[in-house]
């Protein structure tokens, strides 16, 4: 759990750029998840 807190920190800091490729990086086709979390 602290490992996941200290990665948020960081993320925060970052340009809305560079969390823009992360996303892209794990879901390219920009797909709702929201459907896929919900049973």
């Amino acid at each position: 759990m602290e490992s996941a807190i200290m990665r948020e920190k960081q993320i925060k800091q970052w340009q809305r750029t560079a969390k823009l490729g992360l996303i892209e990086q794990a879901n390219p086709d920009w797909q709702d998840l929201w459907l896929d979390l919900m049973p």
